[in-house]
């Protein structure tokens, strides 16, 4: 078992929680719907990414819900092929990893004030802070927890979003040094993220780790020495080596999906998508040529035809703009969504092809077998692969597979 996970009974990572055993996943015959996610894929992805950062820690991100594939399942699975931290977006979700039974190094980013910060730094975690009312904030509660809080200061290069600026760093890295003098605070970190990583040799790229070396030494001036420093996110592990520092913090690359077009690394390093998402049919039936479907009529039978319903819709993560561009693969063929995406269903038009209520539809999955892929979806509806995995929604069973000893008990 990974000394870094201490299995509990009683998951609260996700609003879909992973069943307590292989032998307890729903019955996939039973399912309306179900994404499965393959740990072994996770796994493979961990060491590829590992391995373009060798001497660089890596830290498995699994903010929203592992990025819909399970919180938990990814995170116990990143350990086990040598992920040494965690990142959360939210406390909530380090806090659900935490009572589930992670007890290794876990980062939790976005704070606003008030937050749960006496339960996170009791709970090991691992708190992230941007200016001085965070900071504040922090201090506070680890006065009243009685312990030392584990602090990563963030700097802002250039995104543009959290992160101190500039001309702030210097007072917030000042008012932390005197906080770890008091012990309230242990600076472990220091920290940033890209904006344009995702865009091999965009200038901004150099830019900003420019700006980070700056604080880096504005902050060594002042006599921290922080644990990691980490500026690296999916795309940056994968092409900005210059970037790695002491930690790289993979995200989407985490779940075998390229990070953009520009970075598509995905088959040339090996990287395998771990989500397949699946239907049954719900209906079949034969309908005359000029037969409007679905709200609108956008799609209307070209000559006498065959309908397959296929049962999600926008409520399960569909989107709705996929209407009439996303591909399926039914009935041994690849189909293009015909009409409009409803709240809980959508069609294809099986063109005649022998079909039956209750036959799969696979709506993306790695790729190898034929189907589309969350690539193909994300270019069909106009929007990125992390939207298309992300979105899928609890009403979606999650089922595991290559689940090991040490992954049971979800």
């Amino acid at each position: 078992m990974n000394d870094q996970f201490q299995p509990l009974s009683t998951p609260a990572s996700s609003p879909d929680p992973a069943p307590a055993s292989a032998s307890e996943q729903p019955d996939p015959a039973a399912c309306r719907a179900r994404a499965e996610i393959d740990l072994d894929a996770v796994r493979s992805n961990v060491r590829t990414l590992r391995a373009c950062a060798p001497r660089a820690e890596l830290m498995a991100v699994v903010k929203a819900d592992g990025y819909g594939h399970g919180a938990v399942p990814c995170a116990r699975a990143a350990r086990e092929a040598g992920a040494t931290w965690l990142g959360t977006a939210t406390p909530q979700e380090a806090l659900a990893l935490r009572a589930a039974g992670d007890r290794g190094r876990l980062l939790s980013w976005l704070w606003t004030p008030g937050g749960p910060w006496r339960e996170a730094i009791e709970a090991g975690i691992d708190v992230s802070a941007s200016g001085l009312w965070a900071l504040e904030e922090i201090v506070a509660a680890a006065r009243q927890a009685g312990r030392t809080a584990r602090v990563h200061l963030k700097a802002d290069t250039g995104l543009g979003r959290s992160g101190s600026q500039p001309a702030d760093w210097p007072g917030l890295v000042a008012a932390a040094r005197a906080a770890e003098a008091e012990g309230a605070v242990d600076v472990t970190g220091v920290w940033s993220h890209f904006a344009c990583a995702d865009e091999p040799g965009h200038p901004a790229n150099a830019a900003q780790l420019e700006v980070f070396r700056e604080a880096l030494a504005v902050a060594e001036r002042a006599g921290l020495d922080p644990e990691v420093r980490h500026h690296a996110n999916s795309p940056a592990t994968l092409t900005l080596p210059e970037s790695h520092f002491d930690l790289v913090r993979p995200g989407v690359s985490l779940y075998g999906l390229s990070p953009s077009p520009e970075v598509g690394v995905a088959a040339e390093l090996g990287l395998r998508p771990a989500m397949t998402l699946k239907a049954a049919l719900a209906l079949v039936k034969d309908v005359p040529a000029g037969h409007g479907v679905s709200y609108g009529f956008s799609y209307r039978t070209p000559g006498p035809t065959t309908l397959g319903l296929v049962p999600l819709g926008y409520a399960d993560g569909v989107p709705r703009h996929a209407s009439n561009t996303a591909p399926v693969l039914a009935a041994g063929k690849w189909r293009t969504i015909a009409g409009r995406v409803a709240m809980d269903q959508f069609v294809v038009d099986l063109g005649g092809d022998a079909a039956s209520a209750g036959d799969e539809v696979v709506l993306f999955g790695p790729g190898d077998r034929g189907e589309p892929t969350a690539e193909d979806w994300a270019r069909a509806a106009g929007t990125i692969s992390y939207e298309i995995v992300t979105r899928v929604s609890a009403r979606v069973s999650r089922t595991y597979t290559n689940v090991r000893a040490s992954t049971r008990g979800l």
